[in-house]
C-alpha cells in the first residue's frame, strides 16, 4: 500500500505527517488488497472567517475507488473523522467482495 500524503498551498508540519502516517495502520491492517491511498489537506477559502480545513482521503482498490472529505476546525479532527468514514466504507466493500464470492 502505497500512502501519499498533500498539503495543498501551505507546508504541513512533521508533527501533522506523522499523525497521519500512525493512524493509516489501521486502513492497512483492514483490507490487504488497498494499492494506494491519497490523503489530501486543504484550506477552505471562506473570505473573512477563520479558514476550515478539509481532509479528503482517496483509496485505490483493484475495480474501485472509495473516497471521503470532511472538514473542521483542525487538521487532526478533520483527517480522524474522514478516516472513521473511510473505514466503515472498507468494511462495507469488503463485507460485499466475500458476499459474491
Amino acid at each position: 500500500m502505497t500512502t501519499n500524503i498533500h498539503a495543498v498551498h501551505f507546508e504541513a508540519d512533521a508533527k501533522l505527517i506523522e499523525h497521519i502516517q500512525r493512524k493509516m495502520h489501521r486502513l492497512s491492517s483492514l483490507h490487504d488488497r488497498i494499492t494506494k491511498v491519497d490523503v489530501f489537506l486543504k484550506l477552505d477559502n471562506i473570505v473573512h472567517q477563520i479558514k476550515d480545513k478539509v481532509a479528503e482521503i482517496r483509496v485505490k482498490l483493484p475495480g474501485h475507488e472509495l473516497f471521503v472529505k470532511y472538514t473542521s476546525k483542525s487538521f487532526e479532527e478533520s483527517f480522524d473523522a474522514a478516516l472513521d468514514a473511510l473505514l466503515v466504507q472498507v468494511k462495507r466493500f469488503k463485507e460485499k467482495q466475500s458476499e459474491a464470492a
